[in-house]
């Protein structure tokens, strides 16, 4: 099974500690990010990993080339230009096959079972499934009674753009950063250079599946700022890091 790292940020709401190394390199007890997201891939069967690279690549590169891995490594290189989560993406589909690709942001730490997010988006024919969960967040995404993602909403600007009109009960749901994508994606993905996956989901719910696997049970937490972060370090303090991840 393939899956993708996205790991490129520049990791600004974590300064100063990306002052000098990649975000996907910062430490949770002792382990870097990135190492966490890859060690939980290879133990739900994931044998090759795409890693894109952007922010202090060179530093991603060397980590991972003296790191024992089980997993085959590619690297996706966007050091001369951060190409976001879309266009990132698009890139790295040279590096995918027939067969769905699990996405997993590289600042997400959670004990999500990864085998039954990916085995649901393929037993559910969909485009993409996207974990979600009930949480406080500024930004959510839109589903209808059916599960399938139909808008997108900004609780800061109160923007909401619809890619379908429901008649029923909107659910909004906030975006886990972990996802599954069928390959067909990729000849769908029209823009070039560097855009957002949002924008790819939104526009190609209109007439394709989208749906959200709800995960409101596993533990979640956002590392990508130094409050999260300290959380993360207070959660495992006392509690063996690899053991609660990986069972």
């Amino acid at each position: 099974m393939k899956a993708m790292v996205f790991a490129a940020g520049l990791g600004t709401r974590l300064k100063p500690l990306t002052n000098n190394k990649p975000k996907a390199l910062v430490e949770v007890k002792g382990i870097p990010m990135l190492e966490i997201v890859i060690r939980r891939l290879e133990f739900f069967g994931f044998n090759e990993i795409v890693v894109n690279v952007h922010h202090f690549s060179e530093q991603i590169i060397d980590f991972l080339n003296k790191t024992n891995f089980k997993a085959k490594i590619f690297i996706s290189d966007e050091s001369n230009c951060l190409l976001d989560t879309g266009g990132g993406l698009k890139k790295a589909s040279v590096f995918f096959d027939t067969k769905p690709v699990l996405i997993h942001n590289v600042d997400v730490i959670s004990n999500l079972n990864l085998t039954e997010i990916y085995q649901q988006h393929i037993e559910s024919n969909a485009l993409a499934t996207l974990a979600v969960k009930n949480r406080k967040t500024s930004r959510y995404f839109l589903f209808d009674n059916n599960g399938q993602m139909i808008g997108w909403k900004n609780m800061k600007t109160n923007e909401i753009r619809m890619s379908r009109i429901s008649l029923g009960k909107l659910n909004a749901l906030a975006f886990s950063g972990i996802h599954v994508v069928s390959p067909e994606i990729f000849k769908l993905m029209k823009k070039e250079g560097k855009f957002s996956i949002t924008d790819v989901y939104l526009e190609l719910s209109r007439t394709n599946k989208i749906i959200g696997y709800q995960c409101e049970s596993s533990m979640w937490i956002d590392l990508g700022n130094a409050d999260n972060l300290a959380k993360a370090e207070e959660f495992f303090r006392g509690r063996e890091i690899q053991g609660f991840l990986f069972s």
